[in-house]
């Protein structure tokens, strides 16, 4: 065991370090979590109208006057989430290239400007869609088709006008969840060629005397119209050659392949091993792994969000496992369920100096807080709980995604503050499931089991040291 870790000391450590450190995964990390406000916002109001809207109706049947009185309100969180989950890809936009230009040490909020005007250059300008036309029975018919419009009945006694469209649209598609691997890779792009026109003074010089403000706002007009222009060219080559716009393209060569490859519980059980295995080593995995969890399971969680916003079925998801699904389900007190491993030390303890570390870090570790116990066990290069600090959180993600799987439970749809309860966090990230909540809870005994024999093995060690 030591000379494994020592090998992965020498060999492993120095480049997990320099990943952890490279400022283009920084950035986009830090792009993610600057807008955790909005994408929390938008997923209160969901959950609001879960209370309000969706769970009455279940119980209570379609129509019942307490969805009627709460009428004004579901109205209101329709709107907050109009303006938080649809626009969010926007709102990332602008805070990856703040955060990018601002680790070059240029202008950041001309990155941030840059990056949002050159993501809306590859969207498409236009919608084509079918339109009801309201107060039109299909006995009109023949008569719209004698005037040389393409109608259809739409099944249920109406007609449906097809092949409108309009120019000016932007869609929900684009500036939502849909759209964020665009925005991730233009934004990361534009940002970039604007940061490097920057460095290389390739600027409009003003006298000393101008104001910094203005002076730094003309600094970034060639840079910037460079940045945005080159977008706009890639976006009418692809419409040239391919008759699809770049965002288009990007979701199905990059977006829809990466979700896909997500979602096999090999690949989450990868990520939850690689989460503990850096830990361990005293890395932050949860954020050296971020631009994974955060770049490619926020977007299947917000897909799911929309979908149960506009079905309210959570058969109708596309994906078992997203980002909260990790801290719902394999995450009890933290990465490594390390308050399965407290609960341990309380029952089988016979050390002093764990029960006393353990007792402090306790009501952190209730709320998800476990750095006191993961640097004061310590935890880390700790050869005794390697085993269990590295098995324990993919078993329980792997427990979670087969119930997801076969049904047991929804999948995670709603983001939730990661400091929630063990159970909670589960019931209302599910919208409010009772049965995700008990395999949360299920989960915690599980990783009580796999911590206990080796919280024993520490006394046995402590025993032989003395």
């Amino acid at each position: 065991m030591n000379a494994f870790i020592n090998w992965m000391e020498q060999h492993f450590m120095p480049i997990a370090a320099k990943i952890a450190n490279q400022r283009h995964l920084i950035a986009i990390r830090d792009g993610f979590i600057a807008i955790m406000p909005v994408t929390m916002v938008g997923s209160i109001a969901v959950l609001l109208n879960v209370f309000f809207r969706d769970l009455p109706n279940e119980w209570l049947g379609e129509g019942n006057g307490f969805v009627s009185a709460m009428g004004p309100l579901i109205s209101i969180n329709g709107n907050v989430y109009f303006g938080s989950i649809v626009v969010l890809g926007m709102a990332f936009t602008i805070s990856l290239g703040y955060h990018l230009a601002k680790s070059y040490d240029v202008n950041p909020i001309a990155g941030g400007v840059i990056a949002f005007s050159a993501v809306v250059t590859c969207m498409n300008q236009s919608a084509i869609f079918d339109y009801a036309l309201p107060g039109v029975a299909d006995t009109s018919l023949d008569v719209l088709k004698g005037a040389g419009l393409d109608v259809a009945a739409d099944g249920a006694g109406g007609v449906v006008l097809n092949g409108v469209s309009g120019w000016g649209y932007m869609s929900q598609a684009l500036t939502g969840s849909g759209g964020l691997f665009t925005c991730l890779i233009v934004g990361l792009l534009s940002t970039m060629i604007y940061v490097k026109l920057m460095q290389k003074k390739v600027t409009i010089k003003l006298p000393a005397s101008v104001p910094p403000a203005v002076s730094n706002a003309f600094a970034s007009i060639i840079p910037g119209t460079i940045a945005i222009y080159t977008f706009g060219i890639v976006t009418q080559i692809c419409v040239m050659t391919t008759g699809l716009y770049p965002n288009d393209l990007i979701v199905e060569w990059i977006q829809k392949p990466l979700l896909g490859l997500s979602q096999g519980v090999f690949s989450v059980a990868l990520v939850s091993f690689l989460i503990q295995l850096f830990w361990f080593f005293g890395l932050h995995g949860a954020n050296l792994l971020a631009p994974i969890t955060e770049g490619v399971y926020t977007p299947a969680l917000l897909s799911n969000l929309e979908v149960w916003n506009t079905t309210h079925s959570v058969k109708e998801m596309p994906y078992l496992w997203t980002r909260g699904s990790f801290d719902a389900f394999a995450m009890a007190g933290g990465s490594g369920c390390t308050l399965a491993f407290l609960i341990a030390i309380f029952i089988f303890s016979k050390r002093e100096d764990q029960r006393a570390i353990a007792k402090l870090g306790a009501p952190m570790g209730i709320f998800q807080i476990n750095e006191p116990v993961i640097f004061g066990i310590p935890i880390v290069l700790n050869p005794v709980y390697f085993i269990p600090w590295l098995l324990a959180a993919p078993i329980c993600a792997i427990i979670a995604y087969a119930l997801t799987a076969i049904g047991i439970i929804p999948p995670v749809f709603i983001q939730v503050p990661w400091v929630m309860p063990v159970g909670i966090y589960a019931f209302l990230a599910t919208g409010g499931n009772f049965v995700a909540s008990l395999v949360a809870l299920l989960n915690l005994g599980v990783s009580i089991l796999i911590w206990t024999p080796f919280v024993i093995l520490a006394n046995r060690v402590q025993e032989k040291e003395a």
